[in-house]
């Protein structure tokens, strides 16, 4: 059975490797026969549904009571009600569980056994598509790790500081959280951003008509600018907007290493669904 045959019987019904490819064996090849055939034996309702896009969902965070690492997760859902499920939060949180203890961001390692067959039978219950997306370690070799978790688990975020303490951490993490910095500092910005940056201001500037050594001055003070409101140690800090995030750590006698963010959702294409028309293709099947 070829594997692009196993690949979307397993979209479209959310079902294991195994059952999918004995499905397929029983329907010589047939998805929409293995399909029919699995609802008959297994009162499968999932089908087609599973195939639809799940960019709703949570993100969830944990740190060890001492700091020294943290894990991030995203499980996706289709709709924002299944993300407030009982059910679903509790499948959730076993992955967060199995991640963490394993300190493992392979998803794919991370789902194998017990794990995917719960996801499965969620799916099955539930009628709604169910995707382990992603997972981030982060450790603290001479530091903290602090998180925050924002809303409904919308947002998630991780942060390393060198030194400091993890109460420190928390309220950078809330700030990234927040205001959602590229970079920690000017310095780690990709050169390519910069450069494309550049272009922009030198197009805008250069219809100013002013001379060129003006231009000049003109796109360099806007790059400073464009790298200061993206770069968190300058960033003014969210509680406290006279001092900046950079500042605010050194006076504690720390700094800031990194930061990882999590936001439901971001980076997948939502299918656009026209409900009028979905309704009427059903009255005339």
């Amino acid at each position: 059975m070829s594997a692009a045959l196993v690949k979307e019987l397993r979209e479209r019904t959310g079902l294991g490797l195994l059952e999918c490819k004995k499905a397929l064996a029983a329907a010589d090849g047939d998805v929409d026969k293995a399909i029919e055939e699995l609802r008959k034996s297994s009162g499968m309702k999932a089908a087609k549904k599973a195939g639809r896009t799940a960019a709703d969902g949570v993100v969830a965070a944990r740190v060890a009571e001492d700091g020294s690492y943290g894990m991030l997760l995203e499980v996706n859902s289709e709709t924002d009600f299944v993300a407030r499920d009982e059910g679903f939060l509790g499948f959730v949180n076993s992955v967060l569980e199995a991640a963490f203890s394993q300190r493992e961001t392979d998803i794919e390692k991370l789902m194998a056994g017990e794990l995917e067959q719960a996801r499965e039978a969620l799916v099955q219950k539930i009628g709604e598509n169910i995707t382990v997306r992603r997972a981030a370690l982060m450790t603290a070799d001479n530091g903290v790790v602090g998180s925050y978790v924002h809303g409904n688990n919308r947002i998630a975020v991780l942060v390393e500081l060198k030194a400091g303490d993890q109460d420190l951490a928390r309220d950078v993490a809330m700030h990234v959280a927040a205001v959602s910095p590229q970079v920690v500092s000017p310095d780690d910005m990709p050169e390519e951003v910069i450069a494309k940056e550049k272009e922009i201001y030198t197009a805008q500037a250069m219809e100013s008509g002013k001379p060129k050594e003006i231009i000049e001055k003109m796109i360099g003070g806007r790059i400073q600018k464009f790298l200061a409101e993206n770069s968190l140690v300058d960033q003014p800090f969210v509680k406290d907007p006279d001092t900046s995030v950079g500042k605010l750590v050194a006076a504690a006698g720390a700094g800031v290493v990194s930061f990882c963010r999590f936001e439901v959702g971001e980076g997948i294409e939502r299918e656009s669904v026209d409900f009028a028309a979905e309704v009427a293709a059903q009255l005339k099947g």
